[in-house]
């Protein structure tokens, strides 16, 4: 069972979606509006807000309100820090987070935002999406594709690798863009992209999952608590809460909740994937890749 959240521990975006179902037509109108183009659609003034969506101004502060804000420009000012937070780069974040930072050693003050990090990502996270991502990712009949961006292809990599040992039809885009279509073509409906793009978002990445989609492909996306521009098209997306006190952003509760999946999935596919794991080993040994000691 997901743990409630505070409206003040959630993006903007993520009180929208958990209010959505007790929202009046016009306000859910008003909130699809916004998450079109999210977060800027709302940076606006009330009154271009309202004449875009095709609703009333009052409706605009309505929302807001149960949503949790004192009126529009509370919503306001917390959609321009969302965005502030996902284009800011790594020397504006180091700026940021020595400012004000503590005197205790950073190896505490790491550890303490990591795990702060993973309580905060497992409080929204749905167990009944991690298990329907499990059963996608099982299902032999649906090919795995696999891809990330400038840093988080590191993580693609890892969790391809881990895929591959576990079942057959799992693959690995390029970093290279040029060479996806090469890929696209190979996708049918029901296939899987497996995707991961955080803040300062890839177009190409975004261009790829249109793609993908437009073929009938489910997509799965690990992402930030700001979501990606990806999300709009993905069946399944995973917030990860990424905030470190460093230039660079955590991918630690990212590899949680990869490791975690891999677990899953391997679990439910034991009798196949203890046959291939033991036909890797033979390999391994043929190629007398590994050191042996005994």
């Amino acid at each position: 069972m997901k743990q409630e959240v505070a409206p003040q521990d959630r993006t903007v975006g993520e009180r929208i979606d958990a209010a959505f179902d007790t929202l009046t037509r016009a306000e859910r109108q008003l909130a699809n509006a916004i998450m079109e183009n999210y977060p800027v659609s709302g940076l606006g003034s009330i009154s271009a807000l309202a004449g875009a969506s095709g609703v009333s101004m009052p409706t605009v502060v309505r929302m807001a309100r149960k949503l949790g804000f004192a009126g529009f420009p509370d919503l306001q000012a917390a959609l321009r820090a969302e965005l502030e937070a996902t284009i800011s780069n790594p020397i504006s974040k180091h700026d940021r987070w020595t400012a004000g930072a503590p005197d205790e050693h950073i190896l505490n003050r790491f550890a303490d935002q990591v795990m702060d990090n993973l309580r905060q990502t497992l409080r929204h996270l749905d167990p009944a999406q991690f298990d329907a991502v499990v059963a996608l990712l099982a299902d032999a009949g649906r090919g795995i594709y696999v891809v990330g961006g400038r840093i988080t292809q590191s993580l693609a990599d890892y969790f391809f690798t881990h895929m591959q040992v576990i079942r057959p039809g799992v693959g690995r885009l390029s970093s290279n863009a040029n060479t996806w279509p090469h890929d696209v073509i190979d996708m049918k409906a029901g296939d899987v992209l497996v995707v991961f793009d955080i803040r300062r978002y890839e177009r190409s990445i975004l261009r790829l999952a249109e793609l993908a989609r437009s073929r009938g492909v489910e997509i799965v996306l690990f992402t930030d608590q700001w979501g990606s521009p990806v999300e709009r098209h993905a069946a399944h997306a995973f917030r990860c809460r990424i905030e470190a006190p460093s230039a660079w952003d955590s991918s630690v509760v990212t590899m949680v909740l990869i490791e975690a999946l891999i677990a899953a999935v391997e679990t439910g596919t034991w009798e196949d994937t203890r046959g291939r794991m033991k036909t890797l080993e033979e390999l391994f040994d043929q190629t007398r890749l590994f050191s042996k000691f005994v």
